[in-house]
This record gives C-alpha cells, structure tokens and sequence, in this order.
C-alpha cells in the first residue's frame, strides 16, 4: 500500500500544467456545450432535456409513478368525476367553449385574406379531440363509423368532407358525418344548424340503443360513452347556433337542460356559454347564481369566470366611479370589492386587459386556449368586449385599477429556468475559471491541483495506513501474489 501511495505522489509531481490546463479547458468545452443544448431544448419544448429523461426513463425503473396525467372525458361516473376534475385543473391547454364554426365563420377569413386562420398545432389538436371523442374501439364493425374513424384522422378538408358524404352513403343515419359536414362544409349558421338537427336525430337514436346495450359488455359501454359524447357535443353546438342567429332565449333553454342532464360534464364548461348568453340578455341576476356554482375553489378557474365576476362587481360602482373623487375620500365598501374583484382577474390572466382597453388588436379566437395565456384573453375578449363597453364606465374602472397596479405585470405563465440548466451554467463558468487560471498562473495552480488531490485522498490513505497497522505484512504479501 505504502507504494501505491508513493507512486500516486509521484504520478501527481509529472503532471505538468499543459495537463491541468486541457484537463480544465476540456471540462469546460463540455459543459458549455450541454448548457447550449439545455437552453435550446428548453426554449422549444419549455422543459429540461435533463429532467425529462430522468422523469421518463429513470423514475419507471425506480417504481416511481406519475399520478398527475391529465385525462379528459365527456362522460364519467360518480367516482370518476372528482378525479377527472382534479386532474383536469392541472391541464393548461383547454378547448375553447366558444370555438367558432370552421365552415360558417373561420372559412370568411380565408376567402378575405387567403390566409389560414388556423394554426396546424392548433387543428392537430383538434384531430385528436375529434378522435377520442367522436370514435371507439368497436368501429371497425360499422362501415360507416369505420369510415368517419379515416375521416377524422384526415389532414385535407376535402377528403375529411369526402369521407362523410361515403359514410352517409352507407348509413344515412350515421351522427358524426353530419357533424363533420355541419362544421367544415357549411357556409352560413343556417346551413350548419339544419345539418346539427339532421346529426341530433340520428344521435338520439344511437343514443338510446346504445342506452339499453351498455351493461351488455365494455364494448358496448365504450359505444355507449361514444354516442353521449356524440349527443353532448350536437345539443351545445346547437345551443350556440341559436345564440349566434339572435335566438337568445333558447339557447340559454338548451344550455340550461343540456347542463342538467348531463350535471358531471362541468369540464366541458358549459356554463361559459350560459354566461356569455345570459350577458347578452343582461341577466345580471342569473349570472349571479351561475357564478356562485362555478366560481368555487375546488373548480378549475377561467378568465370568464374571473372577469365575469368582477365585471358584475363593477356594474354596481362603475357609473358613479372617480379616480379623483375616489383619492380624495377614499373607496367605499363596494367600490373596493370591485377593485379586488378586478386584481384577482388581472392576477389569473394579466392579458385580458389589455384587449378589452382595446391596446392591442383583436384576432379570431384558436379552437384551443392555452389557461392564464394570451389565447385565453383573446378567446375572453372576442365574445365579451361588448358586454364590458354595455356597461357605463366598467373599461374605465377597469383602466384605472389595471394602469395603477398591473401596468408593469410580467408575462404570465414566467417559466422559470430549470435546475440542470442553472447547474451546467454554473459548472461551466467555475470550470472556465480554472482553465484561465491554470493557463496564466501554471505554477502556482498546480501546487493548488496537488495539495487538492493530497486533501482528497487523504482520508483514504488514512484507514489504509490502519488496516495495514491491523493486518500482517504477509497477508499482503499474499494478496499480491494471488
């Protein structure tokens, strides 16, 4: 032992500097290349390449299990509904309730423009709520329904419309083509609203045969969830054609009876287009009992919930409201409700004002919003700008509190740099300093080098020095030999 310590020393004393100096450069290089390669990974995937290998790969081979995985249904049990809920509140990227018709309303742009109004992460998106929605297992043993399973998997409109018209050609009772058509083909409400009421009728009659058929086997209850998600998706489509056509009153019938026969669905929100209907009709009162149901703290939350509420705080104080009145004699009980009212708005999606202030220029809503993000705002702003300015001096209020407490809010959701990254930032500049100082000061850093390894491995030296003091020197002896 006592000669693999000399020869340790003696390997130590013929390292030269140009050694230290590669071997620090080298460790730099290295490291600077794996922060440049975390940074990029970070800025197009917004996660550490790092941590995802580690989540993905390592945490499975140590048993570990993620319980956090989104999962979105139309229909759920009594059991399953709760659950569904809560793992709901940790998807951010929702579909938008008040999406509008592809055919009717997002086609116009196209045909002004000749641009997409679209984007294709956006209608990917949409493909795949399409598929896990309007589809299941036991298609393949309808012609028809195997063929909408093509259709919605289709990227060209045309063959997805093409599709249809073959899937109607073999059961003209077949729910999802009218769907698809009603969506995609038509050019006007009017046009979508009479194939929705053709697509109604053949839902409810798969609906009701399947009803009686769901304990029969898991087959036949997937068939069954497919065929109320089917139903679901006409009755609101429906409901928003009336609201779109100036036939309030009914939609918010449709919407009403909707939401009462299908009470666990609240994931679909729903009653985001129940609110924006009742504002239209200006029920102030019956926003109110809406609110007080969704607007609770186990529920996800959503800029039309947030600014809903504060915009019926505001109505109350908004007419009569003065900045320089207010800071002379203080804000009353009511007007600081509505400035809270409008701080927890601002603080849940700090975009929105900006749109409803009309700072920024409106666009049509994505078919997917991201929660607390600039889509959101947009998605808020187009459907309920009116309701604001309906109201005498809420943008005003809203203006006042938003300029004096939020002007300078930050970009919400702030990614925050992950840890690998703060890491191999910090590996590389400490071994880049080394490199530096070894290259100007050799002689002096390589005594450092030595009397650092010396200090790390003399805790080593230390117990062999005692298991030699313990041992005979012949067991060595035979050590060496064996």
């Amino acid at each position: 032992m006592f000669n693999a310590d000399s020869s340790l020393t003696a390997f130590l004393n013929t390292l030269t500097p140009k050694f230290y100096v590669a071997l620090t450069g080298t460790s730099s290089l290295i490291s600077g290349l794996i922060l440049i390669f975390e940074w990029w990974y970070f800025r197009k995937y917004g996660t550490s390449f790092i941590e995802q290998v580690s989540v993905s790969h390592l945490r499975p081979l140590l048993g570990a299990v993620d319980n956090n995985t989104p999962s979105i249904n139309f229909t759920a049990s009594n059991g399953e509904a709760e659950s569904n809920r809560q793992n709901v509140s940790e998807c951010k990227v929702w579909r938008n309730p008040l999406n509008l018709f592809r055919g009717a309303e997002y086609s116009r742009y196209t045909w002004v423009t000749g641009r997409e109004p679209l984007t294709y992460y956006d209608m990917n998106l949409s493909a795949q709520d399409h598929q896990t929605f309007f589809t299941c297992d036991t298609d393949h043993v309808r012609p028809a329904d195997a063929v909408m399973q093509k259709a919605w998997r289709e990227r060209n409109a045309q063959a997805r419309m093409k599709a249809a018209y073959q899937a109607l050609e073999l059961n003209n009772e077949c729910a999802t083509a009218y769907v698809l058509l009603a969506e995609e083909e038509t050019t006007t409400i009017l046009e979508a609203e009479k194939l929705f009421k053709q697509a109604l009728k053949a839902g409810e009659v798969c609906y009701r045969r399947s009803q009686q058929l769901q304990h029969h086997s898991p087959q036949q209850e997937a068939q069954h969830r497919r065929d109320t998600n089917v139903l679901v998706y006409i009755k609101r489509r429906l409901a928003m054609c009336a609201r779109k056509l100036g036939r309030i009153r009914e939609a918010v019938k449709l919407m009403r009876d909707l939401m009462k026969e299908f009470p666990l669905l609240s994931m679909l929100n729903i009653h985001e287009n129940l609110l924006e209907a009742l504002l239209e009709l200006q029920a102030y009162a019956d926003v109110q009992v809406v609110l007080a149901k969704y607007d609770d703290i186990s529920l996800p939350k959503s800029a039309t919930i947030c600014y809903t509420a504060a915009l019926l705080k505001a109505r109350a104080v908004s007419d009569k409201f003065s900045p320089e009145a207010a800071s002379r004699r203080g804000l009353s009980t009511a007007e600081m409700n509505a400035v809270e009212a409008i701080h927890r708005a601002v603080e849940f999606n700090p975009h929105v004002p900006k749109y409803l202030l009309e700072m920024k220029s409106l666009i049509l809503p994505p078919e997917h919003i991201l929660k607390r993000g600039d889509s959101e705002a947009v998605a808020y702003a187009f459907f309920h700008l009116q309701h604001w300015k309906r109201v005498e001096g809420a943008l005003n209020l809203l203006h006042c509190t938003w300029e004096g407490t939020f002007h300078e809010v930050s970009v919400y959701p702030k990614k925050e740099l992950p840890f690998f990254i703060l890491f191999t930032a910090g590996l590389c500049s400490f071994t880049a300093m080394l490199a530096l100082l070894t290259h100007q000061f050799p002689e002096l850093m390589g005594v450092f080098a030595k009397a650092f390894f010396s200090t790390l491995f003399a805790p080593f030296n230390f117990v062999m020095e005692k298991i030699e003091s313990v041992l005979p020197s012949s067991f060595w002896h035979l050590l060496t030999r064996i």
